[in-house]
Parts: C-alpha cells; structure tokens; sequence
C-alpha cells in the first residue's frame, strides 16, 4: 500500500513499515427491531388512534344533526321544515369535498400533525354518518311512534321510545363502516401533512428507501385486514 506522501514524517528515514487494522462487529443476542420497523409501528398506532377518534367525534355530532336531517321527524311545520332542507344542503355540501381536500384545509388552518387529519375526518364524518342516520331513521316502521303518540308522548319521548331502539342495529353498522373508511383515509391524507403513517410512507418513497416504504406498506394492509375480522364479530355479537 502506498501511502501519501503528506502522511509520511519529514523525519522518516528509508522504507517504513504500517499495520493497517480491520475489524468486524456484530452484536450478541437476539434480533433487534430496526429503526424503520419502530417508526412504523408507532406511526400505525398513531393512524389507527386518529381514525377511532374522529369517527367517536364523528358519531357523537352526528346523532343530532341526523334528526335534524330526518324528513319524518322534522315535518311538522314550515319551520321544521326549512331546518330540515337547510341542513341537508349542508351536509350534501361537506360530502361533496373529499377528506383529502378538508386535510388540505385542516394543515393550513391548524398545522401539520395528527390534529389536522382527526379534524378532516371528523368533519367528513358527521356529514357522511348524518346522511346515514337521518336516511335510517327516515326508513323505521311507523308503527310504534304513532302507538307512542297515541299514549300523549311529546317529541323527545317519542324519539327516545319508537325511533332509537329501531335504530340502534343500523346505527352500530353505520358507524362500523365509516371507522373502517376513517382508518383507510387516515393512510391517506398523511399525504398532506395530516399525520400518521401516510406521511412516513411518503416520506420514504421520496428517499428512496423503497424497503422501508414496504414495510410501512405491508403493516397498512394488515391493519385493515385485521380491522375487517374485529368489525365483523362485533356485528355478530351486536346485530
């Protein structure tokens, strides 16, 4: 091996000898997880979190607005009336915009982050479970609430003993299914900047690092499959 003539000493005299050292390391034990496979599982917790919250968040201001939405409960006059077409107009409207669209909006109003993405899809949930649940309290047996008005049952009676006990098997199938979107498009909108394991996935392909990206890729698919098995036994055991 020759060595450069700037490492050798001016004071070096005739050939000089070096002892040039090779080692190898290797870590004793069992494996250890690498750093792509840590991240990964955490930002999946993360996305995974960020679509049970946004579809809780979604089903509890959704509820409301879906009687609001009703035909059948809201035409009792021409006020109820006027609420009931002003309200699905603007649940039409907020559908009408995609998740992706309302995390686009969410990132500039409140910053990147989880935040943003529970917010777009809270928001696209109580427009899309309203719609959902107003529909399935349109389509209940009219039986049973003309039987409670018969008794002298005011509104709220009558919505809490003839409408919510026939809506409670299509209320848990509603909310299922849009969990199961919520957890999909939580993959997605951290394209965005929305947070989750969408923005470690892009951030990988934009590296290169297509194994890691796989991984990511591989732990999507299984999340939602295992999501799928979970959703239905609990509609065996609820419905």
């Amino acid at each position: 091996m020759t060595l450069p003539y700037r490492l050798i000493p001016p004071s070096a005299q005739g050939v000089q000898i070096n002892r040039v050292e090779i080692r190898q390391v290797r870590r004793v034990g069992g494996p250890i997880p690498a750093d792509p496979l840590k991240l990964t599982i955490a930002r999946m917790v993360e996305t995974i979190f960020m679509g049970m919250m946004a579809t809780i968040f979604g089903i509890i201001l959704s509820i409301p607005v879906s009687f609001l939405a009703a035909r059948n409960i809201m035409s009792g006059s021409w006020i109820t009336v006027a609420v009931y077409y002003f309200v699905r107009t603007v649940l039409n409207i907020i559908r009408s915009i995609e998740p992706l669209i309302w995390a686009l909006i969410a990132v500039v109003w409140v910053g990147l982050g989880p935040f943003a993405g529970i917010l777009a899809l809270t928001i696209h949930s109580v427009a899309a479970l309203g719609k959902l649940y107003s529909e399935g309290i349109e389509s209940i047996d009219p039986g049973p609430i003309e039987a409670i008005k018969a008794t002298g049952a005011d509104s709220i009676q009558t919505i809490m003993f003839a409408i919510i006990p026939q809506m409670i098997p299509p209320f848990v199938s509603f909310s299922i299914d849009r969990w199961d979107i919520n957890v999909r498009m939580s993959t997605i909108i951290g394209l965005v900047g929305g947070g989750g394991i969408g923005c470690l996935l892009v951030q990988y392909i934009r590296l290169l690092d297509y194994q890691a990206a796989g991984i990511a890729g591989w732990f999507i698919a299984v999340t939602v499959a295992i999501r799928g098995f979970v959703s239905a036994e609990i509609r065996r055991k609820v419905m």
